[in-house]
């Protein structure tokens, strides 16, 4: 057994909670599981019942508290959002202490801020728990995979948006009927916002993307869409023509450009895509994450499993807790930076322009049900260069008639064009979806 490492808990709910249980019981787990030593806990009431048996004088209803105690050696963050965890984060740093954290929103925006600061401390910032719940992808991507060029990295990183996704396809269940049932079960919060919107799935791709490109890019320039406006009909077209539905999020080097500067360029989004019945993400189902990297000469590799939850993300706390902990009984010096654990930046990367990007496009439309629209709507793509894959129309009726196209690789500039000339059809009455498809 080594020296006592004091270990700081910002926050003792779901996560905060999953730790300190595996923390007080160490049998059966790393040996140094048990030279890990709880010693002070911030929480938001003193006096709220807990599953866990704290000492009183280890509580404290101010977080600074236990960043500041000498006691603590690595200070857990755990509490989430972006203030005050970011300034917890940053004092804890200027104090010469270690942190892991699970929190993506402060590392996808000011996470080139942390790592300055840890490097120039000689202390670690280790973020594990941040994307993918339980799954192993960032020590991944920054060790095992580091002899790569990596050149996409894409996934299912939102466990609650591909539950919904997956009964709407295994039910054919509206949507408002399974997000309401998600809530009910824990899957989704009462503001569910930053899932169903695509907010979470960026801070994790953005995160993704400066560990496996070199560089941090600008969160708020990822383009992002949702589920919430997804129709029911749409998962059931899909399924229809061989796909199934799943919230993407894509983070890929931009294919065969020339490097006209010191910056990489880079295409990243979170959308709505089709993906093929034999494509590996396809069987992604209910709450599970999966993320697929690519790379040469690894080839194709894919991490999956549980991407949420107090037991996974702990397990992901405690391990980034070992890695330090590790460190710091090993080396004779325990400030020493190993420069593979660190997490900073070591190139520029920029987002290209959205209109450059290339991609295959699912879109429907609502048309009148006369000869010719077919044809009227192929003339616009072609007259584009957009090739189309699939035309289909479904549920024509006197109404009217919905018309389903699927195209090849395109980029996205020529699809708006094309678009823009769809919608002024007199046969065509609205773009009612607008799908990615690999």
């Amino acid at each position: 057994m080594g020296s006592r490492i004091g270990i700081g808990l910002l926050g003792l709910g779901t996560v905060g909670g999953g730790v300190a249980s595996i923390l007080f019981s160490p049998q059966e787990r790393h040996p140094l599981v048990s030279d890990l030593e709880v010693a002070r806990v911030a929480v938001r009431d003193l006096n709220r019942a807990r599953t866990i048996d704290l000492p009183a004088d280890r509580l404290t209803t101010d977080p600074h508290e236990v960043v500041r105690d000498p006691a603590v050696d690595v200070v857990v963050e755990v509490i989430g959002g972006i203030e005050p965890a970011r300034t917890l984060i940053l004092e804890a740093i200027a104090a010469g202490k270690s942190v892991v954290t699970a929190n993506k929103a402060v590392i996808a925006r000011h996470g080139q801020e942390i790592a300055e600061a840890a490097a120039s401390a000689g202390v670690y910032v280790l973020i594990e728990a941040a994307v993918g719940g339980g799954i192993p992808i960032i020590e991944p991507l920054k060790q095992s995979l580091g002899g790569n060029r990596i050149d996409r990295v894409s996934g299912i990183i939102n466990g609650t948006t591909n539950y919904i996704l997956t009964r709407m396809a295994d039910e054919g269940a509206a949507y408002d009927d399974v997000l309401a049932e998600a809530q009910k079960l824990g899957y989704a919060e009462a503001d569910p916002a930053a899932d169903v919107d695509g907010l979470d799935a960026a801070d994790k791709i953005a995160i993704l993307s400066t560990l496996a490109f070199g560089g941090a890019v600008e969160r708020s320039d990822v383009p992002t869409q949702g589920i919430s406006q997804l129709q029911g009909r749409d998962v059931d077209y899909a399924r229809q023509l061989g796909y199934g539905v799943k919230l993407l999020a894509v983070a890929e080097r931009m294919a065969n450009e020339v490097q006209t500067s010191r910056s990489l360029p880079l295409s990243l989004r979170v959308q709505p895509t089709l993906v093929p019945t034999d494509h590996p993400l396809f069987g992604v189902n209910g709450v599970n994450n999966a993320i697929l990297v690519e790379g040469e000469p690894i080839g194709r590799v894919m991490f999956y499993g549980p991407g949420a939850g107090a037991g996974p993300t702990a397990s992901a706390v405690v391990a980034d807790i070992l890695n330090i902990a590790g460190i710091r009984q090993a080396s004779d010096n325990p400030g020493r930076l190993d420069p593979l654990l660190a997490a900073g930046s070591w190139r520029s990367c920029s987002l290209v322009d959205p209109g450059e990007v290339r991609q295959r496009h699912y879109v429907r439309f609502n048309t009148t049900d006369t000869p010719g629209v077919i044809g009227s709507i192929g003339s616009c793509f072609g007259d584009r260069a957009v090739s189309i894959q699939s035309i289909v129309q479904f549920n024509a009726t006197a109404a009217g008639a919905e018309i389903v196209v699927i195209t090849h690789e395109v980029s996205q500039r020529q699809m708006d064009d094309a678009l823009n000339a769809i919608s002024n059809l007199a046969e065509v009455s609205g773009l009612t979806a607008h799908l990615g498809c690999l």
